[in-house]
C-alpha cells in the first residue's frame, strides 16, 4: 500500500516538475501531536511515530527520525522501500546536507510551506544557495492525493476564569507588548498554539491530548487579531473577545489578511515557531525581527495559582498511578491482562479524577522487550499478554482543569535478571541525584543533565533522548524553552532554569530485544539559599509514586543513594496514604519501607 501511494506521489511530482518532495510530521503550527487531518507523512510512509520527515525522490525515499523511534521505525518501514536515516548518529546526514548532495543544479524541491518552519525553510535556502534550486512551497501536493483525508478538526473554545489561570489576559498583553517594544517590534505573529492559548486564557480541543484550538494570533499595538474557524466561537467567547480588544477573523483568511495588511513597523517572528509560508508573506511586506516568542518564556514560569493547582492535581494523579501499580502487582498472572487493557485500566482511574479533561498523551504500556522502544504503542492485534514475570513500563499522564501531568514507572512482575536490576538501580540513582540538585542561578539544563546520566555513563550506557522537558499548565505535556539534555546543538535555544519552571526528570535504559526502564518524576524549580556566591536554586517534587524496590540492588548504591530513596519513599507514604483504600495503603506502606545497604 505504501509503495502504491509513493508511486502516485512520484507521478504527481513529475507532472509538477518537482524532483524531491519533503513531508514533515507537522500541522500548520509545528505542534508535536497532530490531528489525523495532518498525518500525511504517516499516510505515505506507514511510520506512526510522532516525529519524522519523509523525503521522496523519483528513485529514492528516506525517513529521518530520532533515537526514540529507531526500533519502531525499522519495524514499520520494513518492505516499504523507504530507507531509515537515524538522526544524530555518526555518518548520518541531516536533510539539508542530504539534499545538497543529491539534488542537481536547476532542480526543484517541494513541500507544503505551512508544515515547514521558517527556520527549516531558511536552512534549506542556505544549503542550496548557488545551485539554482527552485523551492515550491505553495501547494499541499501530497495531501491533495489523500482521497479519504479526514476533515480539519474544529471544537468550541472555552475561556479559563482567572481563579484557574492566575493572571488576566489584560495583564499578559501588557507584559508581552513591553517585550515587543524592547525588541523594536510593533507587531507579533503568533502561530504556536500553546503560546496563543496561554496569552488569551482560552483552551480548545483540536489537537489530540493538547487542549488547544487551531488558530493564529496577530498582535498589534492596540488589537489582537485571532484567526480561528467560525464554528469554534461561542457566545461566551464573543463577549470575552469584545472586552479584550480581540478581533475575530476566519482561519482560512490568515494568509490573505497578512498579505493585505498595512504595516507601520517591524514584525516579531519566532523562526522555529512560524511556518515558512507565513514567513514569506510577512517578510515580503515588512521588516522582521527574529526572536523567540516572548510568550514562551513567560508561559514557562508558572504563577502561584498555577503551581498551587498543579501540586494538588499531581497528588490526585499520583494516587491513580499507585492504585494502578497495586492492582497490577496483585493481578498479573492471575487474570488476563495485556499491555492494552493495563493502559485502559490506568486511563479509567484518571477519568474518575474531578476536573479530568483528557490524557496528556496516549498511555505507553510496554511489556518486556517492547519497553526498549521509547514511544511504543500497544495495538489490539499485537498487544502482549502480561504475566507474572519481567517488567511493564508505563508512561502516562492526564489533562485536568488544574494541570498537566506526566509520570513513568517500570513495574516488576516477576523474576528479573541481575543485569536488569543493575540498570534499574542506576536509573534510580540518576533520577534522585537530579532531584536533589543544588545549583547556581544561571544554569541551563545542559549543566544539570550529567547528574541523571552519569550513573549510566559510568557503565557505558546512554539513552537516546533528553533527560527532561518542560510541562505545560492545562497545555502541552512537552513545553519549552526549558529542557535538560547534554548534547550541544548549534542554533538550538537554551533556557536558564527559572523559579517556577516545571520540568520532567526521566533517565532510562533501552536495550533492544531485552528490556526498557524509565523512572520519571516531575519537579519544579525554586530559589534556595542566597549568599556571597550568588543565588542557589533547587527542585521540589510534584510526583509521589513509589519506585519498585523489587528491582533495586543496593550493591550498586552508596549510603547517600539509599538515604535519598528512603527519604523519597517516606514522603510518598506520608502524602499519599489518605487517597487510598485500607488495602492500598497497606500495600503502599510495604512498597515504601526503608531499604538498608
Amino acid at each position: 500500500m505504501v509503495q502504491d501511494r509513493l508511486t502516485k506521489l512520484r507521478y504527481c511530482m513529475k507532472e509538477k516538475g518537482i524532483d524531491f518532495y519533503m513531508i514533515p510530521t507537522s500541522d500548520f503550527h509545528g505542534s508535536e501531536y497532530v490531528d489525523d487531518y495532518f498525518k500525511v507523512r504517516e499516510y505515505f510512509s506507514g511510520f506512526t511515530g510522532s516525529n519524522g520527515t519523509l523525503v521522496v525522490g523519483h528513485d529514492m525515499a528516506g525517513l529521518w527520525t530520532d533515537g526514540r523511534y529507531f526500533i519502531q521505525a525499522e519495524n514499520e518501514l520494513a518492505g516499504s522501500g523507504i530507507e531509515l536515516f537515524r538522526m544524530m548518529e555518526e555518518g548520518v546526514p541531516d536533510i539539508p546536507d542530504f539534499l545538497k548532495e543529491n539534488i542537481k543544479n536547476g532542480q526543484t524541491l517541494g513541500f507544503d510551506g505551512r508544515t515547514v518552519s521558517c527556520k527549516e525553510g531558511k536552512e534549506l535556502e542556505r544549503k542550496l544557495k548557488g545551485m539554482n534550486i527552485r523551492i515550491s512551497y505553495e501547494e499541499d501536493v501530497a495531501g491533495n492525493l489523500w482521497q479519504e483525508r479526514p476533515f480539519l478538526p474544529a471544537h468550541e473554545v472555552i475561556v479559563l476564569p482567572e481563579e484557574i489561570s492566575g493572571q488576566s489576559m489584560e495583564e499578559k498583553l501588557l507584559t508581552v507588548r513591553e517585550k515587543m517594544k524592547t525588541s523594536g517590534a510593533a507587531y507579533l505573529m503568533l502561530s504556536k498554539l500553546d503560546d496563543l492559548m496561554w496569552l488569551m486564557n482560552i483552551r480548545g480541543n483540536d489537537v489530540a491530548c493538547n487542549p488547544v484550538a487551531l488558530s493564529y494570533g496577530f498582535l498589534t499595538p492596540e488589537e489582537l487579531y485571532l484567526f480561528i474557524q467560525p464554528q469554534e466561537i461561542t457566545a461566551k467567547f464573543t463577549e470575552y473577545a469584545s472586552k479584550n480588544h480581540i478581533v475575530i477573523e476566519d482561519y482560512e483568511n490568515t494568509e490573505r489578511f497578512l498579505g493585505g495588511y498595512d504595516y507601520e513597523g517591524k514584525v516579531l517572528l519566532d523562526e522555529g515557531n512560524i511556518n515558512y509560508t507565513l514567513y514569506k508573506i510577512l517578510s515580503d511586506k515588512a521588516e522582521c525581527v527574529f526572536e523567540s516568542n516572548p510568550t514562551e518564556a513567560l508561559k514557562a514560569v508558572k504563577n502561584k495559582i498555577e503551581l498551587s493547582r498543579m501540586e494538588e492535581i499531581y497528588l490526585k494523579d499520583s494516587a491513580a498511578v499507585i492504585k494502578f501499580i497495586c492492582w497490577l502487582k496483585k493481578n498479573a498472572g492471575k487474570e488476563k491482562i495485556t499491555e492494552l487493557t493495563a493502559a485502559e485500566y490506568l486511563d479509567g482511574l484518571r477519568r474518575e479524577i474531578p476536573g479530568f479533561l483528557d490524557l496528556s498523551f496516549p498511555t505507553i504500556s510496554a511489556y518486556k522487550e517492547n519497553a526498549a522502544m521509547m514511544h511504543y504503542e500497544a495495538l489490539p492485534e499485537s498487544a502482549k499478554e502480561i504475566k507474572a514475570e519481567g517488567m511493564l513500563l508505563v508512561d502516562s499522564g492526564g489533562q485536568y482543569m488544574g494541570g498537566t501531568t506526566d509520570v513513568t514507572r517500570t513495574v516488576v512482575l516477576g523474576e528479573i535478571s541481575p543485569e536488569i536490576k543493575k540498570h534499574f538501580t542506576k536509573v534510580t540513582i540518576g533520577m534522585l541525584q537530579l532531584t536533589q540538585a543544588r545549583f547556581l542561578y544561571g544554569c541551563t539544563g545542559r549543566n544539570l543533565d550529567i547528574l541523571a546520566r552519569q550513573p549510566l555513563w559510568d557503565i557505558g550506557i546512554d539513552y537516546k533522548c533528553g533527560t527532561g522537558h518542560g510541562i505545560g499548565y492545562i497545555l502541552n505535556v512537552h513545553e519549552g524553552p526549558q529542557s535538560i539534555r547534554w548534547r550541544f546543538a548549534k542554533g538550538a535555544a537554551e533556557a536558564i532554569i527559572e523559579e517556577g519552571m516545571v520540568i520532567s526528570n526521566e533517565p532510562g535504559v533501552y536495550i533492544e530485544g531485552s528490556h526498557g526502564i524509565r523512572t520519571e518524576n516531575v519537579i519544579v524549580a525554586k530559589k534556595g539559599e542566597k549568599n556571597a556566591d550568588g543565588q542557589f536554586m533547587c527542585f521540589d517534587t510534584l510526583t509521589f509514586v513509589p519506585i519498585d524496590r523489587d528491582a533495586i540492588d543496593t550493591e550498586f548504591m552508596q549510603p547517600i543513594d539509599v538515604e535519598r530513596l528512603n527519604s523519597y519513599h517516606a514522603e510518598v507514604y506520608k502524602r499519599m496514604k489518605k487517597y487510598l483504600t485500607e488495602e492500598e495503603e497497606a500495600w503502599l506502606k510495604e512498597a515504601t519501607r526503608p531499604m538498608e545497604i
